[in-house]
C-alpha cells in the first residue's frame, strides 16, 4: 500500500503523529525514544525539520535533524514495524539529504547503537562508520552497548 506514500514538514499540530510513530518504532529496552517536550523544542529552531511519511492519512515514519554550517545530523528516523522493509526509510533518508544539501550541506552523520538492525539501510544510502563510543548506550536491560557514528560526504575526495 505505498503508492499513497508522501512526505511532508510536521507542523507542531502534528506531535500527536509524530509520537504514536516514535512510540510504535522505538524498543523501551534502549531508551531512545524521545518525549513530545523534546520533540517540540525542534520546532522552535530554524535550523531543525521534521519531516513526516503517510501512507494515505495514517503517519508511517519520521525524522528528525539538524545544519550546522556544512554538516547535518540526523537525530532521529522511525518507521512503524509494519511498514519495515517497503522503502520508507530509504525515502525519509533522500528528503533529509535533500532538504540539507538545499541549505549548502556536504556532510551528513548520524549516530546509532551499533547493534541496529538500520545500519543495513544507512550503508545502502552510502553512510560508513566513522567513529565509536564504546559502552555509550545503557539499555533498560542493563546492558551496554557501543554507539556508532556514521558518515556520508558527497564531496569529492582527492
Amino acid at each position: 500500500m505505498m503508492g499513497g506514500l508522501r512526505l511532508a514538514p510536521a507542523k507542531i499540530a502534528d506531535i500527536g503523529a509524530v509520537m504514536r510513530v516514535m512510540e510504535a518504532a522505538f524498543d523501551p529496552t534502549y531508551g531512545e525514544a524521545w518525549s513530545s517536550a523534546q520533540m517540540l523544542t525542534l520546532f522552535a529552531l530554524p535550523s531543525a525539520r521534521v519531516a513526516l511519511a503517510w501512507d494515505g492519512e495514517v503517519p508511517c515514519g519520521f525524522y528528525a535533524a539538524r545544519v550546522a554550517g556544512p554538516e547535518s545530523e540526523l537525530l532521529l528516523l522511525a518507521v512503524v514495524p509494519d511498514r519495515r522493509g517497503r522503502g520508507i526509510g530509504a525515502r525519509l533518508i533522500d528528503d533529509w539529504r535533500q532538504w540539507a544539501s538545499d541549505q549548502g550541506v556536504s556532510d551528513y552523520f548520524l549516530e546509532m547503537r551499533a547493534d541496529n538492525d538500520a545500519v543495513h539501510l544507512y550503508t545502502r544510502a552510502g553512510f560508513s562508520e566513522c567513529g565509536r563510543r564504546n559502552a555509550y548506550y545503557r539499555g533498560g536491560d542493563g546492558l551496554v552497548r557501543d554507539a556508532i557514528t556514521m558518515r556520508r560526504s558527497d564531496i569529492a575526495e582527492e
